[in-house]
């Protein structure tokens, strides 16, 4: 946030934290070893960690973002009530996608 404006930097983490893409599925093996494990077990633990990465960098580049003002976050489309419902889902939903969605449907947090 050096040389570039407020919205230029929330815009740029935005990006930063929506560029993890999920790990590709495992090819299915027509023969299977004895002592490897089922391709469930790797698709599970690999997206798992795929799940925990990207709320960590939800919460890296998304959630410092709450440091700005309320003008800010609405030039770059959502709102502190937003980011704050996001940041609590729980860790298998993907917070940005949910941001995305909630930002498409105009929900409005009735308070």
């Amino acid at each position: 946030m050096k040389s570039e404006a407020p919205t230029q930097h929330a815009h740029h983490a935005w990006e930063k934290a929506s560029r993890l893409a999920p790990p590709p599925k495992p090819p299915q093996l027509h023969f299977c070893m004895p002592a490897m494990p089922s391709m469930r077990l790797i698709r599970a633990v690999d997206m798992g960690w795929w799940h925990c990465r990207r709320r960590w960098l939800f919460r890296r580049h998304i959630v410092p973002l709450l440091a700005c003002d309320d003008q800010l976050l609405r030039d770059i489309g959502h709102c502190r009530e937003d980011i704050l419902w996001a940041n609590q889902l729980p860790l298998k939903v993907d917070a940005l996608q949910a941001l995305k969605a909630r930002q498409k449907t105009g929900y409005v947090l009735q308070s």
